[in-house]
């Protein structure tokens, strides 16, 4: 998606930790934000952080265009994630923004989420928007334990939810992928799916068996953010495509999966 990007010193509203692994942060723009879409992500660029040279791309969890807000679900994965993590009420956040693509309006009005541990971070804006537009949604998750389990609850007001543990603690025992929703005459217009490259391959290939049209959030290694570097370059039936300018979201049909 073109345009011009912005970069805002947001203030952080909020930062609420979900579990030892996670927490979102809610930020607030000094100017009125775009309109967001979901889909779309942004760079922060992490101070006081050593070894975090690069920003970090997020994907737009909430966005609240009353509060003139942002929520980013955030993964403690390293030294960066970790610095974002101690943030507080009134710090500044530098963020580049709109950036990327977006999910699309599916032709039917009945479509099925998946998503996979942090790969959940689109999927709610993905759900409140859909559901806006009468979309009957249904969203999956995928979790390796029943702690790890965040926002149930939320996604309830969007619609129907399914679970997977790996050690069966919530929902069904195994891998997202093995839910049993794959195995029924269940049929949908389309299916939305992130988390890791593998889940999401195999989500594809199932899409592909029942004629689903499907759509994937690539979570590709991003350095700039708008397709100068060319780090994020992934293939597709129409040649290398830049993930964080063509993409983040791509048909699977486009991707050749």
């Amino acid at each position: 998606m073109s345009g011009k990007k912005i970069l805002h010193d947001l203030v952080v509203l909020k930062n609420e930790h979900l579990n030892k692994w996670h927490f979102i942060l809610e930020l607030q723009a000094p100017e009125l934000l775009p309109q967001f879409l979901p889909g779309q992500f942004v760079q922060v660029l992490v101070k006081d952080s050593p070894s975090t040279f690069l920003r970090r791309p997020f994907s737009i969890h909430g966005f609240d265009p009353v509060k003139n807000t942002i929520r980013l679900l955030i993964q403690i994965k390293g030294e960066g994630t970790s610095h974002l993590s101690l943030l507080r009420e009134g710090d500044k956040l530098n963020v580049m923004y709109p950036l990327g693509n977006s999910f699309t309006l599916p032709s039917g009005k009945n479509v099925l989420l998946v998503g996979g541990g942090c790969g959940v971070a689109p999927l709610l804006f993905l759900a409140r928007w859909l559901k806006e537009q009468d979309v009957k949604v249904t969203i999956l998750t995928g979790w390796k334990r029943k702690e790890d389990i965040f926002e149930k609850d939320v996604y309830l007001q969007c619609g129907e939810v399914l679970v997977t543990t790996e050690n069966g603690s919530e929902g069904e025992m195994g891998m997202v992928t093995s839910h049993t929703i794959f195995k029924s005459d269940r049929t949908f217009d389309r299916i939305y799916c992130c988390g890791p490259d593998r889940m999401m391959k195999a989500v594809a290939h199932m899409a592909k068996r029942k004629g689903i049209d499907c759509e994937v959030s690539l979570e590709n290694t991003m350095a700039c953010g708008f397709g100068v570097c060319l780090c994020c370059i992934t293939p597709t039936n129409h040649g290398n495509q830049r993930v964080c300018m063509e993409g983040p979201v791509f048909s699977t049909k486009e991707l050749g999966w």
